[in-house]
């Protein structure tokens, strides 16, 4: 047997034939399900009009449980495609093939989850989805809130906003943790859910993204829109999960820039 020898520079596919494209089960859910969940949840949307239908645009969230993914998505007026975690992506058998025709069909991209390579792996992929044009949600604080609370914002959405010039437009959350708590099966039938999404942001003005002040200004600015539209009581820290060893508690420790 001999070894398998890449592909020619004519037969490489294109990094847009490696993007996710929503598919079928996307706009069923869009034109199928959302009009029933509108029926039977009663949403309160807000702002649909400030998501730009058109160009590069980050949909920067408060993160409060795992609905968020399906709300954000569900009520935008237009494809959203966002972040989800590898192992949705892995399974195998009949649920492991079901749960990835599922994420791929609703625009989601596998990744692993954690910092180094992983992050940068991350943006990567999210800047190629922003430079066709495409909109993307993501959240900022990098995890869902336990507690309720808003935590400090990390800087990689801001990273991507820098370096493309997409546009961000702030997304308020409100109730989804009580529509479907952490470990819930099943998302309840009340209370009432909230989506408020704000007015663009342009960001170019705080800097390049190669500038770590600039990275954090734009960042704050994020947080502070995205206060301003859920009014959660602010964490004034990061929401980062208990270090496991003593090097992982010096690096939280120590100041250093969270993407």
């Amino acid at each position: 047997m001999t070894d398998a020898q890449p592909p020619a520079p004519d037969e490489a596919p294109s990094a847009s034939e490696e993007l996710p494209r929503a598919g079928f089960l996307y706009y069923f859910v869009r034109w199928g399900i959302a009009p029933l969940a509108r029926l039977i949840y009663r949403p309160h949307i807000e702002g649909r009009q400030n998501i730009p239908r058109t160009g590069p645009v980050i949909l920067a969230s408060n993160h409060l449980s795992f609905i968020d993914s399906f709300v954000i998505p569900t009520f935008a007026p237009r494809p959203v495609y966002y972040l989800a975690k590898s192992s949705y992506f892995d399974g195998t058998g009949v649920i492991g093939w079901l749960s990835r025709q599922f994420f791929t069909a609703l625009g989601a991209t596998p990744v692993q989850r954690g910092a180094g390579q992983a992050a940068m792996d991350a943006l990567e992929q999210q800047k190629r989805l922003l430079e066709s044009d495409r909109a993307i949600a993501l959240y900022p604080e990098g995890t869902r809130s336990l507690d309720g609370r808003l935590y400090k914002g990390r800087t990689g959405v801001a990273f991507l906003a820098l370096q493309t010039g997409a546009k961000v437009v702030p997304v308020g959350l409100a109730g989804t943790n009580e529509a479907m708590p952490v470990g819930a099966k099943w998302p309840k039938m009340r209370p009432r859910v909230t989506i408020r999404f704000g007015e663009p942001l342009d960001l170019s003005h705080h800097g390049t993204a190669s500038s770590g002040k600039a990275r954090r200004l734009a960042t704050d600015e994020i947080m502070s829109a995205i206060h301003a539209l859920s009014g959660q009581e602010l964490a004034n820290a990061y929401n980062e999960a208990p270090a496991q060893n003593p090097v992982e508690r010096i690096r939280q420790a120590l100041p250093h820039e969270r993407r």
